[in-house]
């Protein structure tokens, strides 16, 4: 019998798939010897994962392009550590 801590980690809920997902879902289940809920459990928690790290991303992408509004291309420039003036042959 499972623990009172586990027993309340969990909720049962009835969800409508498409069903192609579910014979998949089903299969791998099967080869794998556990059953369906496991398998929806952990597509679940990994898609919500990818999503979270998505959506993060997207913020970081977001932040340096109002960190970097108004600066002009040579301003970048020397902000990616690009040289703007040529450079001799001794590197001076």
């Amino acid at each position: 019998m499972a623990s009172p801590s586990v027993a309340l980690l969990k909720k049962r809920t009835t969800l409508t798939l498409p069903a192609d997902s579910l014979n998949e879902a089903q299969k791998l289940a099967d080869s794998r010897h556990v059953n369906l809920s496991t398998v929806i459990a952990e597509v679940v928690s990994v898609g919500l994962q990818v999503e979270a790290a998505r959506h993060r991303g997207g913020q970081v992408l977001e932040s340096y392009r109002k960190a970097f509004t108004g600066f002009t291309d040579d301003e970048i420039a020397i902000l990616d550590g690009v040289m703007l003036e040529p450079i001799g042959p001794d590197g001076n």
